[in-house]
């Protein structure tokens, strides 16, 4: 998927307004420590003065496009900034012109577009339907990107922590996400605009999703200039299920965190959002005033931000995510899919950026990258021309709707884009917040980061800038590693022991136990290593008190489970952590005869195996829709 937007000096697509920072902005004066304030008095009077300011300078705008000379329909916000309304929208030069005269006023430090940011759109894919989510597996050779949620679910399942999804708001009758019950918040929907809105009325309570197809006819409406013909993309429900599908329910997929509360906030309909639509939603979700909204009591402690564009950061994005930061939501936001550098909100001081992989650990054919991104998850791909496997193995599972343009059947369905890498790393921060609801945005992103494995090497060449494919990520320029759910949520309380993976040796061989890339908190070290055998014939360990033990298994084939347990030097309790390595010993195969009667049955008994997996694929070919 990508997402564009106007450019900055407006040249790009017509522009509904001005968000515009003044020199002394009387939004910008923001009561956000007060209105944490358990008093109700005390709230009430925060968000009295934060109506005060706004209404001040709406008047201030009102007046100051009248000095310049701008047509203007009205005034508003847009997040910390100020909005100014054209009476018609305005490209190429006269908006450059329009621009030009408001930046030159005395009072105005900075100027930029209001325009949509389209929504990242998804790639085409294979409706194959594949009951099994790889990216939530134990991870592997075969499966080097997953990122070992049934590790951490023996952590925690979640609990009630709230997690925002600005984005084109959702379904609230699909069956995996009804069955959340009061998980599932009302939320709010935030589009401004009539004609992008999509459900015939602007902002209110009614966050879910109509649909945001654009036709052939409407992509001619200048309005829509720049965006193309699309079907409904029910973007924001496929986000949904990712972050918190029921789960053991007997249906469906499963979600990452299982006792999530979702607070869906709609900024997005036909073609995308509008800036000042998006900051609004970034402030409303994290218990912001939005003047004309409803107080919301609901603050998120994480916020799933699926857009980018082709601008730079400007201070508008910026002033309203440090708005949302310093309020204690932690913004996630999406690296982009236009294969080179990052554009805001990615490049942005104080989120964390995502960049997608593919199943093979290597960076998906549409990610962005840079030295900005946090870290890499999982975001779906086609699988490769050499793949024995079908596309949607190596592609995203979720809850979806079959409605090319109206909600029609509820069903789950694929799609592959940073869009759907976020919410990997969302799903695992609010699992991190379930064990310590403690961590500030910072500490959520250093943890994480800390608990990332090593980039895969996928036999690619190295990414680099301006622009890549599919190539082997660097430290340099898709983050720190490939996302750990479970050593990210052990390491919401304590150490990580980190175990490189041994696989299949033959018997009788020596081999070391390396756990040297184990972890500690800021502030720690660890201080003791202790290996352990679970499992298999008794061995002795050599080293067994150091970060790099030696074994030397028996000559017989057989399996191996050992223990690393790290303890940290953390006043004034040490805290430990662990984790396991399986080994397995066998004999090298033999190609030739000498198979006798006991291949033979292997084979047979290998084809009926086959022959029962192609049978279940092709019955899972269609789309399913859930009852």
């Amino acid at each position: 998927m990508v997402c564009t937007a106007a450019l900055a000096d407006g040249r790009g697509e017509p522009a509904q307004g001005l968000i515009i920072g003044y020199r002394a902005s009387v939004v910008a004066a923001d009561p956000e420590q007060i209105d944490r304030s358990p008093r109700a008095s005390v709230r009430e009077k925060a968000l009295a003065r934060w109506k005060a300011a706004s209404s001040e300078s709406r008047e201030r705008t009102l007046r100051l496009a009248r000095d310049v000379g701008v047509g203007v329909r009205a005034a508003g916000e847009a997040g910390n900034a100020a909005l100014l309304k054209f009476e018609r929208p305005l490209k190429g030069r006269s908006l450059e012109d329009a621009m030009r005269r408001v930046r030159l006023h005395p009072d105005v430090e900075w100027v930029e577009p209001n325009v949509l940011v389209k929504r990242l759109q998804t790639v085409p894919n294979d409706p194959f339907f594949d009951p099994f989510q790889w990216h939530l597996q134990l991870s592997g050779a075969g499966n080097p990107a997953s990122m070992n949620l049934p590790q951490a679910w023996s952590q925690t399942t979640g609990n009630g922590v709230v997690v925002a999804v600005v984005d084109g708001g959702v379904r609230f009758d699909h069956p995996e996400l009804a069955d959340l019950g009061t998980r599932l918040l009302p939320g709010y929907d935030l589009v401004s605009e009539l004609a992008v809105s999509n459900d015939g009325d602007g902002r209110d309570a009614d966050a879910s999703d109509p649909g945001d197809w654009v036709t052939a006819q409407e992509v001619q409406d200048p309005l829509f200039a720049g965006c193309d013909e699309a079907d409904s993309s029910w973007h924001g429900t496929f986000i949904t299920g990712q972050i918190a599908a029921a789960s053991d329910n007997a249906l469906g997929v499963a979600g990452i965190n299982w006792g999530a509360r979702i607070l869906p906030v709609r900024v997005a309909g036909k073609c995308g959002a509008l800036v000042s639509d998006l900051l609004d939603g970034v402030r409303w979700a994290a218990g912001l005033p939005v003047v004309g909204v409803p107080t919301n009591h609901n603050p998120a402690r994480v916020i799933n931000l699926s857009f980018g564009g082709d601008a730079p950061c400007s201070a508008a994005y910026q002033d309203t995510i440090n708005a949302a930061t310093n309020a204690g939501a932690l913004v996630v936001v999406a690296a982009g899919n236009g294969r080179g550098a990052l554009k805001r909100p990615a490049d942005c001081q104080r989120v964390m950026t995502v960049a997608s992989v593919r199943k093979d650990g290597a960076k998906a054919d549409y990610s962005s990258f840079g030295p900005q991104v946090a870290l890499s998850a999982p975001g779906g791909s086609v699988a490769p021309a050499n793949s024995v496997e079908p596309d949607t193995d190596w592609l995203l599972l979720s809850t979806d709707n079959n409605g090319t343009r109206e909600p029609n059947l509820n069903v789950l369905g694929y799609k592959q884009g940073t869009s759907f890498a976020v919410p990997q790393a969302v799903g695992v921060a609010s699992l991190m917040l379930a064990v310590n609801s403690s961590l500030t945005p910072f500490a959520l992103i250093e943890r994480m980061q800390l608990g990332a494995r090593p980039h895969a090497d996928a036999g690619q060449g190295t990414c680099a800038l301006p622009s890549s494919g599919v190539c082997n990520c660097t430290t340099d320029t898709c983050g720190a590693g490939l996302l750990d759910a479970a050593a990210s949520v052990q390491l919401a309380t304590g150490p990580a022991a980190i175990i490189a993976p041994v696989g299949t040796v033959d018997p009788g061989t020596a081999i070391s136990l390396n756990g040297s890339a184990s972890v500690a908190l800021t502030g720690s070290s660890i201080a003791a290593y202790q290996w352990t055998q679970v499992s298999g014939p008794t061995v002795a360990i050599g080293n067994a008190q150091a970060a790099v033990a030696g074994v030397a298994l028996t000559s017989a084939p057989a399996t191996y489970v050992f223990r690393l347990t790290v303890t940290d030097d953390f006043t004034p309790t040490a805290r430990s952590g662990s984790d396991t390595v399986t080994v397995v010993t066998a004999y090298p195969a033999t190609s030739g005869g000498g198979g006798g009667s006991s291949s033979l049955a292997w084979g047979l008994a290998l084809w009926a195996w086959v022959l029962a997996v192609c049978w279940q694929q092709r019955r899972f070919r269609r789309q399913q829709t859930l009852a």
